[in-house]
């Protein structure tokens, strides 16, 4: 009874940690019955492919297909938007979380704050943060960065992915 129950917490917070995992692990794998008698040897980093096209092959169009150039971003209500990304991310420069801290995330490249652990896939993207790559990858990060560690699922409001890099180009 007491293997069932240790089974049990220990499924409830690899879900847990699943659920804001911004980037500072991998995706929680479901929990084995047995406990293995050795970790298992890591696979090899591999490399990001590029964003998926949209249907017109722009990888920097999104699946709503509405333009960062057709918006103005609001920056207050981009801080309340934010709110549901503080569980994992930071906006204090050198305060990595989960994820790492999204100070002057704005035309940095990806995968470059010291002292936090990325992905292979994010770290060997290639991409720069510009506002336009932010505002796509803030879609579906997945789509964006295939095999990214941050699995939330993104913003599907246009305005307020708009509002969310209002926001990141002056939180203060």
């Amino acid at each position: 009874m007491r293997k069932i129950n240790a089974l049990a917490g220990v499924a409830a917070l690899a879900i847990m940690t699943a659920a804001c995992s911004g980037g500072g692990s991998e995706p929680a794998e479901p929990a084995a019955e047995e406990p293995a008698a050795e970790a298992p040897a890591e696979e090899p980093a591999e490399e990001a492919p590029a964003a998926e096209p949209a249907a017109d092959g722009d990888p920097m169009a999104t699946t709503d297909g509405i333009s960062y150039a057709s918006l103005t971003g609001d920056a207050a209500a981009g801080k309340a938007v934010f709110a549901q990304c503080r569980t994992c991310h930071e906006t204090k420069e050198g305060v990595n979380k989960t994820g790492p801290s999204l100070a002057g995330i704005v035309g940095r490249p990806a995968g470059s704050v010291d002292g936090f652990n990325y992905s292979p896939a994010n770290a060997n993207s290639g991409l720069t943060w510009t506002e336009e790559q932010l505002y796509v990858y803030l879609e579906d990060p997945q789509r964006t960065i295939p095999k990214t560690k941050m699995i939330f699922p993104g913003l599907p409001k246009a305005q307020d992915r708009a509002n969310v890099i209002a926001y990141l180009k002056d939180p203060s």
